[in-house]
């Protein structure tokens, strides 16, 4: 197994305002949560404002394990806020507050630096919404030696070319069913099938990696040219937040850590899977508890 293995996660780090609470989120945030819990040493790109809740986010982090020198603080705009509405089944839907402080990251040398000596650079698409941090992550990309995009696709919050040009960056795509639908129907695809559109994904874009999750019904995997299934775990959800970045968190660090990709897989669909079954987007779970999910005989 490989040592030593270092991950940055670029993006929006928030909290979730519910209507009986607040949690801290942020899809870049969730998956640097489990990529820490699975034993990568992980840092955090972003920006807070200098109020309570940023200060509280940097706590949250630090007691995390995640690092967070190359957090900026923003004395103009405020820490990231997202109303959150649950539906009876549990899944979410958005109101995105903009602008807040993680639309304005700047780039610094420290982290090019932080990107240049990660195994992994990981970033979304709803980072790009303000030019400000699109421009900082486009400064980014080529530093990194592995990059893995994350896609989260917020209406109105982006376009078929930003999605496009992201995608040309990448050796490691996920997407969700739906969206894997919606881009690939975007580049011209004509396929109904979520595998052929995944195929077809892989000859459009560089991704040697393409993960697709199917919500409760598990996920598809293709890894240097070999296809992986997962069918999904039975769980009464609580609620869906965070459960598919937990899942990305746990297959990347699985892979980069060279666990066999079937055994990767399955572990990242549990996990997802427990996140789901719980309250909030970072439970801890253990690798007992997670084991046994998987087999419990």
């Amino acid at each position: 197994m490989a040592k030593n293995l270092k991950a940055v996660c670029f993006g929006e780090i928030l909290y979730d305002v519910f209507p009986d609470m607040e949690r801290i989120g942020g899809a870049p945030l969730n998956v640097a949560s489990r990529l820490a819990s699975m034993g990568v040493e992980t840092e955090m790109i972003s920006k807070v404002g200098n109020d309570e809740r940023g200060n509280l986010l940097l706590e949250y982090l630090q007691n995390h394990k995640i690092k967070t020198d190359n957090i900026e603080k923003d004395e103009q705009h405020p820490t990231g806020m997202v109303k959150v509405n649950l539906s009876e089944g549990g899944s979410a839907t958005y109101e995105i507050t903009h602008p807040v402080a993680w639309d304005k990251i700047e780039v610094s040398e420290g982290m090019i630096k932080s990107v240049q000596q990660s195994d992994a650079f990981i970033f979304g698409s709803l980072v790009c919404r303000d030019e400000v941090s699109r421009k900082a992550l486009f400064t980014l990309i080529p530093k990194a030696k592995y990059r893995v995009l994350d896609f989260n696709l917020r209406p109105p919050h982006y376009t078929a070319d930003l999605l496009l040009e992201l995608m040309q960056h990448a050796e490691f795509i996920k997407f969700n069913d739906d969206e894997l639908f919606e881009i690939a129907d975007m580049m011209g695809s004509k396929y109904n099938s979520l595998e052929q559109n995944l195929l077809f994904m892989a000859v459009k874009t560089k991704a040697k990696t393409i993960c697709v999750t199917k919500g409760s019904h598990g996920a598809v995997l293709m890894h240097h040219k070999k296809m992986y299934y997962n069918s999904g775990y039975k769980i009464k959800v609580k609620d869906t937040v965070g459960a598919g970045d937990s899942f990305l968190g746990t297959l990347l660090a699985k892979l980069l850590q060279e666990v066999e990709p079937q055994t990767a897989l399955d572990h990242a669909c549990a996990v997802g899977a427990l996140v789901a079954g719980q309250e909030g987007a970072n439970p801890e779970i253990s690798a007992e508890t997670i084991k046994s999910f998987i087999d419990p005989y």
